[in-house]
């Protein structure tokens, strides 16, 4: 009886896998995940169209070629995902800020480094903190 025994079907994957696979780059999947990623992409209708969508994205994002997101957003209104429709919405409501943000080629990244550890450092001192000490914590970290 054994040897006649169905091996029981693969697990589906998690949603939080998926979204991982969908949104890292194409090239650093691993042959496995490209798989199962293929497996997903087939059996659902949408996903395709999806993945594709969040490619172009990125390939905005990378390439900071901001002035494309009207046009990203227009073939996204054409497709029937809502959840995409939400997030371009989202991104249409202040939409020549985004573009601005896509669009330069330096960033604030290291900006926003400083700033967030000076907030954690200022948290760290649970409310104790008076600016010359925070100045004092800020030197010496």
């Amino acid at each position: 009886m054994r040897d006649g025994a169905k091996t029981a079907p693969a697990p589906p994957p998690k949603p939080q896998d998926l979204c991982s696979w969908i949104t890292r780059h194409p090239g650093h999947l691993r042959a496995e995940e490209e798989q199962q990623l293929d497996d997903v992409l087939s059996r659902r209708s949408q996903m395709p169209a999806l993945r594709g969508h969040v490619e172009s994205f990125a390939r905005m994002i990378c390439d900071r070629t901001g002035t494309c997101l009207p046009a990203w957003i227009r073939v996204v209104r054409a497709d029937d995902l809502p959840h995409l429709h939400a997030f371009s919405d989202g991104l249409e409501r202040d939409l020549d800020a985004v573009i601005a943000g896509l669009t330069p080629p330096w960033s604030s990244g290291p900006v926003d480094g400083h700033v967030n550890r000076i907030k954690m450092l200022k948290r760290q001192m649970y409310g104790r903190a008076s600016l010359p000490l925070l100045r004092k914590r800020v030197l010496l970290a």
